[in-house]
């Protein structure tokens, strides 16, 4: 079934310890769009600047990207300068020049409002709100946030959760949302407001996926070599959505944690290359032997009688 995503199309300067790249295509709904197109027809909702060049558009509806909620507008397109250090944990942002995305209202087109499965991207929660009103009956509705909606419109973001399914949110913002230290405790307080499910994104140590009465773990892919981690968490959330989108027995844990793997798979070629690199040679028998390895990493027999 088709998938919504409303968020950021932007260009990304990205400076890393094994190189560094200017304007290259980045934002949420990228990495969420071109993840999520590998399994699921998707539909992106967001705004671009008069110098966004046309060949990342091409590049877009070669992914069969449905474009008509992409809207041009006279300025400049959204742009974003960081700096990874050899951990690569999180990048120091050194500049950010919003431009057209700071009076970005989305509004979607009648043929975008049946859409089932929804990803609402790292926005205002008021304006995740407003895409919610205009969708008709989906499936599920999932949600991104960061800090600075945490910290800035917590009493918004909090109206916001009531409405949504699923929550993504990495360690630290879960336990800045919920007040607690502890991921467990803070996932737990979270699902008490709103949403019936939580995934926490823990980087290169993996996701937890939290439900009333169960938790799931799923491990990172060891890589020898990463070079960007840029959008690697968007990557993950196209991944998990669009393995949501594809099942046809309905939303259970089973499904969900297969989602949880296909979102790491994604994550793992995402930070292999800068930008969009990776995701752009990518081939489907690729992402299904990686999901195969993802399999041996956690497989182990039962336990038999334990023995004195």
């Amino acid at each position: 079934m088709s998938l919504l995503v409303v968020g950021s199309v932007a260009l990304d300067s990205v400076e890393t310890p094994f190189g560094q790249k200017e304007d290259v295509l980045g934002g949420s709904a990228t990495f969420f769009s071109t993840s999520a197109s590998f399994f699921s027809p998707v539909r992106v909702v967001a705004v671009v600047g008069e110098d966004f060049p046309e060949a990342h558009v091409s590049f877009l509806k070669g992914r069969g990207i449905d474009l008509e909620g992409l809207t041009r507008e006279s300025g400049r397109t959204f742009r974003w300068k960081g700096r990874y250090g050899y951990e690569l944990n999180e990048a120091k942002t050194l500049d950010t020049q919003l431009n057209v995305f700071q009076t970005f209202s989305p509004d979607l087109p009648a043929s975008y409002r049946d859409t089932p499965y929804v990803f609402l991207g790292n926005i205002h929660p008021e304006l995740q709100a407003r895409v919610v009103d205009q969708v008709r009956d989906p499936k599920l509705v999932a949600a991104d946030t960061m800090n600075f909606w945490i910290q800035g419109s917590r009493d918004a973001l909090l109206k916001t959760l009531q409405r949504v399914n699923l929550l993504f949110v990495n360690d630290a913002e879960a336990r800045q949302l919920a007040g607690e230290h502890n991921v467990v405790k803070a996932a737990r307080a979270i699902l008490g407001m709103g949403p019936q499910r939580v995934v926490v994104k823990r980087g290169e140590y993996g996701a937890l996926l939290f439900e009333k009465d169960h938790i799931f773990a799923c491990p990172a892919f060891p890589l020898a070599e990463v070079f960007d981690p840029t959008g690697a968490g968007d990557t993950f959330a196209g991944g998990f959505m669009g393995t949501v989108a594809t099942a046809t027995s309905g939303v259970d844990s089973a499904v969900l944690r297969r989602a949880m793997v296909m979102g790491s798979v994604m994550a793992s070629f995402t930070v292999e290359k800068f930008s969009l690199e990776r995701l752009r040679e990518v081939t489907r028998p690729e992402i299904h032997a990686r999901f195969a390895e993802f399999k041996k990493l956690t497989h182990f027999e039962d336990l038999g009688p334990l023995e004195r």
